[in-house]
């Protein structure tokens, strides 16, 4: 479990600050709409949800993807290795929790999310499978009414 995973199930029963409903609503519209895309094969459109200087780490990887050029290369790559092997994977984020962060210069609004993401794995003709589980931790940003990732940190649950 990560540190900022424990911290929040820690004050579970507690206050802790969130976001409006509005806002709330409004991050898991995003997050539909982004999975969606890779998992439609969209990996520069999917890349287009992050900040230009955007990151995208995983504890699976040494080192992070980092810059919206660099995690659309490196995401078109994966894709195109899925579609050799004939399977169809989709991404389910739940228990998404959201806290206000202070934001920076030209952000409307700035977010910390924390969540669970199970990814199914359907081979053609097959039966689906959970391929595997994580959590995920965003800092989220809004600019000129658009959310984007400012980072993304991804822990593999076994890793």
């Amino acid at each position: 479990m990560t540190p900022d995973v424990a911290a929040v199930m820690a004050s579970a029963g507690t206050h802790v600050p969130a976001v409006s409903a509005d806002t709330y609503a409004q991050i898991l519209q995003f997050y539909a709409r982004h999975m969606q895309l890779l998992d439609a094969g969209e990996a520069e459109e999917w890349a287009q949800g992050f900040t230009e200087d955007g990151v995208f780490a995983q504890n699976v990887k040494p080192e992070p993807w980092k810059g919206r050029s660099h995690i659309a290369t490196s995401m078109r790559r994966g894709v195109d290795r899925l579609a050799g092997r004939n399977v169809q994977r989709r991404h389910w984020f739940s228990m998404v929790v959201a806290t206000p962060e202070s934001a920076g210069a030209g952000e409307e609004e700035a977010v910390r999310t924390q969540y669970y993401a199970v990814v199914f794995e359907t081979p053609h003709g097959g039966k689906a499978s959970v391929y595997l589980s994580t959590t995920g931790e965003d800092v989220l940003v809004r600019r000129a009414g658009r959310w984007l990732i400012k980072h993304r940190d991804i822990n593999h649950d076994g890793s």
